[in-house]
């Protein structure tokens, strides 16, 4: 997972201690993102105590938030084995392995003192791919985010955070630059309206990056182009201090976008403004994908897993991680049929994977791994369904910047690559 992305807001093991920061004013009280807040503080006060009891009991609280991640179980592992409770402490590893999960910390303390964790580890950072490869974008330095297309023209669009511009790939994966960014600032996300003829795109002043004015920073907007011209059309305020990163467009063409730093989810209402939609359930939302009766939003939130948002009622159910499945750490999020399409760039290791549905779209009853931990999958962000085939984003670049979103001094950048699977019938 790359840490720049503050959308994102993920969590690996040591950063669990950390405090939140300023919660949205938005956001119903107690949201998610407060509560999480409360419980951190307490576990940080345990920590310092040295009182492991209490760190236990406030790391299965924050599992519990969590929906049981594979990040948050960890902790519930560490406790345990600071109480001595080696045999629970075990079957909670066990239970991160058999999610498919391989986290470096598994192979430190004080996890090292299983020593037979480093077969089961490898084995799950096995390289794994089902794809091909279509293109690579030539511009080493565009860090392409977003990825749609247009079935009339049949050119691809990507954004760039870096060069703060959408890009138009044609047939043979040929760019040309389709619009820059209004204010200058990175842009995230983007779907086209084929129908309409639109294409919304969202740009994000993302704080701490020094390619944004410090005046600028903590804020985000919607923004509409033509989308046979290039020209812009509408331009919506996000609400202060968000970052209005992914979106999903419902059947008449309304955006519904999601906040990762805030953690709300927004439908524009009228053709100019943002109405919040959900009641506090997320912390980090991403790419939403929205059914086809237009009835439920599946949301996954990059920490407590993925969401299914009831649009008449606002209220949200979770889909279970107690089986084998890691759903914490997904960016990009897709419906096919009974199949979610995810690219999961916050799983350790990084990888894209089909989570196959019940009837009842309540639970997933099956996984398929698409593309997982191979040398070229660097940090994916997301894809796009075009016909039978998914296309996604494979080696994106964000892995090469450091904190202000500077390439770091030891980091070569390489061409992004579009990948592509054929999806089953």
């Amino acid at each position: 997972m790359n840490s720049l992305r503050l959308w994102n807001l993920a969590i690996a093991w040591p950063l669990l201690l950390i405090t939140w920061g300023a919660i949205s004013a938005h956001a119903p009280s107690p949201s998610a993102k407060q509560q999480l807040a409360e419980l951190r503080n307490g576990l940080r006060e345990a920590r310092d105590k040295n009182d492991w009891k209490a760190y236990l009991a406030g790391a299965t609280q924050i599992s519990k938030v969590l929906n049981g991640s594979p990040n948050s179980l960890l902790e519930v592992a560490r406790a345990d084995l600071k109480l001595g409770r080696t045999a629970e402490a075990r079957a909670v590893v066990q239970h991160i392995l058999d999610m498919g999960q391989a986290d470096d910390v598994l192979l430190a303390a004080p996890f090292d003192a299983f020593h037979d964790l480093g077969r089961a580890v490898a084995a799950n950072r096995a390289a794994l791919s089902q794809g091909s490869l279509v293109w690579e974008v030539q511009d080493a330095g565009l860090l392409p985010e977003d990825i749609d297309y247009d079935a009339t023209t049949r050119r691809f669009f990507l954004t760039s955070v870096l060069e703060k511009k959408i890009v138009a790939l044609d047939a043979v994966g040929k760019a040309t630059t389709f619009a820059v960014a209004p204010d200058n600032w990175p842009m995230l996300g983007l779907k086209v309206d084929t129908k309409r003829r639109r294409l919304w795109a969202t740009e994000v002043a993302l704080e701490g990056f020094s390619m944004v004015p410090k005046a600028d920073q903590g804020r985000s907007a919607l923004v509409c182009y033509e989308l046979d011209e290039g020209k812009l059309v509408l331009r919506i305020e996000g609400p202060e201090h968000s970052a209005l990163g992914d979106m999903v467009l419902a059947q008449d063409g309304t955006p519904i976008v999601s906040d990762g730093a805030g953690g709300g989810i927004y439908r524009v209402r009228d053709g100019k403004t943002l109405e919040r939609i959900d009641e506090g359930e997320f912390i980090s939302p991403q790419t939403p994908a929205i059914d086809l009766e237009g009835k439920h939003l599946f949301v996954p939130d990059y920490l407590r897993g993925i969401g299914v948002l009831d649009l008449s009622t606002r209220k949200v159910r979770w889909l279970p991680m107690d089986d084998k499945f890691a759903l914490a750490g997904i960016d990009g999020l897709y419906l096919d049929h009974n199949s979610l399409l995810a690219v999961q760039n916050g799983s350790s290791p990084e990888r894209v994977a089909a989570f196959e549905l019940d009837a009842a779209h309540e639970k997933i009853i099956s996984q398929k791994l698409i593309e997982s931990a191979t040398s070229t999958l660097g940090d994916p962000t997301h894809g796009v369904i075009v016909g039978g085939h998914f296309y996604y984003i494979a080696s994106s670049g964000w892995d090469i910047l450091d904190e202000h979103g500077e390439r770091r001094a030891d980091a070569k950048a390489t061409p992004a690559r579009i990948m592509r699977v054929t999806l089953p019938n």
